[in-house]
């Protein structure tokens, strides 16, 4: 499985950003793909994750510190997943990564993703 994150730049506080990520190759029919961050200087964290099945329709999962402004969402037909990054705030600054995980674990601990992609920096102006 590849994952190939995408959409990172400058963003103003309060602003918006939306952050893809594709996934090609072997992903069969149903996963989780999550996403990521990791500041400098501080451990790589969870952020949020969709569940991707025929059987679910799909359920989400979000970090405290995101919950309310960042929304994750899907797209079957392109094997994509999106975060969108409302009302960012300067302590989201980080390298966003993609992760993927074939045995639809639906976690929030990096171990539990068994692919990822290389990461996008975000950056958020006060």
């Amino acid at each position: 499985v590849q994952l190939q994150a995408s959409g990172g730049g400058l963003a103003q506080a309060g602003g918006s950003l939306r952050l893809s990520c594709a996934a090609s190759g072997r992903t069969g029919r149903s996963y989780v793909m999550g996403w990521f961050r990791q500041a400098p200087g501080k451990e790589r964290e969870f952020v949020s994750c969709i569940s991707w099945s025929s059987w679910s329709g799909g359920t989400t999962r979000y970090a405290d510190s995101v919950k309310g402004r960042f929304t994750i969402s899907r797209d079957n037909t392109k094997n994509t997943v999106y975060l969108q990054m409302n009302s960012p705030k300067p302590e989201d600054t980080a390298v966003y990564y993609c992760a993927f995980d074939l045995t639809l674990r639906y976690s929030n601990h990096r171990e539990d993703y068994e692919y990822w992609g290389q990461g996008t920096l975000v950056t958020v102006s006060s």
